[in-house]
């Protein structure tokens, strides 16, 4: 019985051993129309600022590409829920913050500023949906990977 049990959970871990690995090293698949969205350049527009006085808020995101990206390639508002993109905002800003703390391991080029994002601060939708593809951006253009999700859009 229990060489049964022994053979049946190595057999388990073998079987799930490779899934694990094959979702890890699977390649983004970025398509011309992404690659091109990452270096266009609007002047003006590479910046998207978002404020608002009533929660003393303010958003900048300096990026080339980033805004044209927005607009053509990701996911339209209202795809995901509000409730989803702070969930995944308060774990991308997690992950963001610890590369900034760690420039010696992460490059301090690309994590230059940490981000003060407080989860019982409802900041609304806009914000939510352009950070959170900021971040999807930031990992696709960057080939880095703030956690277990695939940055899909």
């Amino acid at each position: 019985m229990k060489i049964a049990l022994g053979f049946s959970l190595v057999f388990l871990l073998v079987a799930i051993f490779p899934g694990c690995s094959a979702t890890k090293n699977t390649a983004l698949n970025i398509s011309e129309e992404e690659k091109t969205a990452f270096t266009q350049s609007d002047g003006r527009q590479d910046t998207v600022l978002l404020s608002s006085d009533a929660t003393e808020y303010e958003l900048i995101i300096i990026e080339p590409g980033f805004n044209t990206w927005l607009q053509g390639v990701a996911r339209p508002k209202g795809f995901y829920s509000q409730s989803f993109l702070e969930r995944r905002n308060l774990f991308y800003v997690n992950a963001w913050n610890q590369r900034t703390l760690s420039p010696q391991r992460y490059d301090p080029m690309l994590y230059q500023m940490q981000i003060d994002y407080d989860s019982r601060i409802d900041y609304g939708y806009d914000l939510n949906f352009k950070l959170y593809n900021y971040f999807i951006y930031f990992q696709r253009k960057y080939r880095q990977r703030l956690g277990p999700f695939t940055p899909r859009i």
